[in-house]
């Protein structure tokens, strides 16, 4: 297998990674437990106090962790999606996928107690439930990326509704435990998360290696890329189980994060002028969005907000963006 590097890509995702990790150790030290560079090294490297310890590897390297792993996983799953759909509004929220982990995460927790990998498992399965919805009618007759947004945002809807009708039959408590992973929260991550969080990014990356030159195709639109290589659909609806599967483990390790799906690819695409593939900068800028916001969310407010708030605030004046600069085009064409 021949593969070609993109030297502008390989830039731009080395730049962004390194900042992300340049926050994320940032956020290593930092805290109601300030420590230096210095000491977080030491805990790393197996020394330090009790107390370092606890706070280090105990408390807010899994956070950080579970934050990078969940952006990049969600970054990917966006930019393929939006990338197979030739539509920079498809991201995993918006066309019911997230929903769907949602609404069978909130339903094994709610209804039987479940944790850890039953949780993990409901979430697939919801999103199993909504990819098969969104496949069997957005393509039809072909894919066509407004129909997918038009159909998932009703799949949205119905999932949303089951995540209301859960939420009225749970006591108070699981209401308000439930409320706060709906709105996605690095808070009280543990090694289990960034297990969820990880691999999700193992499990889509080596398939996508594979499907590279498929994705490229199927932007081209189904007649076109089945005139150049042959059936296309089995391609497609592989990639978009993939996309669904790296959703779905990220919204399980610290649940459905919005935006980040839509707005990381949509920055990949711009710093590469819309040139060479976008996967591994839109990867990179999704781990930096996530961490960012969950500084912000947890330093810039009187009380510790969760990140999907934060992240909530970034890109809803993105997708307002990309909807009035589609009706633009639409209207020029």
């Amino acid at each position: 297998m021949v593969f070609r590097v993109h030297l502008r890509s390989a830039l731009i995702t080395g730049l962004l990674a390194a900042a992300a990790l340049a926050v994320a150790a940032w956020s290593l030290t930092v805290g109601h437990f300030p420590l230096t560079v210095g000491d977080v090294l030491r805990v790393l490297a197996g020394g330090g106090t009790l107390i370092e310890y606890d706070v280090v590897v105990s408390d807010r390297l899994p956070r950080v962790l579970t934050g990078l792993c969940a952006g990049a996983a969600f970054a990917i799953s966006g930019a393929v999606l939006q990338r197979i759909a030739t539509n920079p509004l498809v991201s995993p929220e918006i066309i019911g996928i997230n929903s769907g982990a949602s609404l069978g995460a909130l339903a094994v927790s709610v209804w039987f107690g479940g944790t850890g990998l039953l949780l993990v498992g409901g979430a697939l399965a919801g999103s199993l439930l909504a990819m098969v919805l969104i496949v069997l009618v957005a393509t039809k007759n072909g894919l066509d990326g407004y129909r997918l947004v038009l159909v998932g945002i009703g799949v949205t809807a119905m999932l949303s509704s089951g995540i209301s009708f859960i939420l009225t039959r749970a006591n108070i408590y699981q209401a308000h435990t439930a409320a706060m992973w709906l709105t996605g929260s690095l808070a009280n991550r543990n090694w289990m998360h960034v297990g969820f969080a990880a691999a999700a990014v193992a499990v889509v990356v080596p398939p996508l290696i594979v499907f590279a030159r498929s994705l490229a195709l199927l932007e081209l639109g189904d007649e076109l890329a089945n005139s150049l290589a042959g059936q296309r659909g089995p391609h497609r609806t592989g990639l978009i189980v993939l996309a669904s599967a790296a959703a779905a483990l990220a919204t399980a390790a610290a649940g459905p994060i919005a935006f980040v799906a839509l707005v990381a690819p949509q920055i990949a695409r711009r710093l590469l002028a819309e040139r060479g593939s976008a996967l591994a900068p839109a990867a990179a800028a999704g781990a930096l969005l996530v961490v960012c916001a969950d500084r912000a969310a947890r330093r810039l407010f009187p009380a510790e907000l969760p990140v999907g708030v934060v992240t909530a605030i970034l890109g809803a004046p993105v997708l307002v963006y990309l909807l009035a600069r589609a009706t633009r085009i639409g209207h020029a064409g």
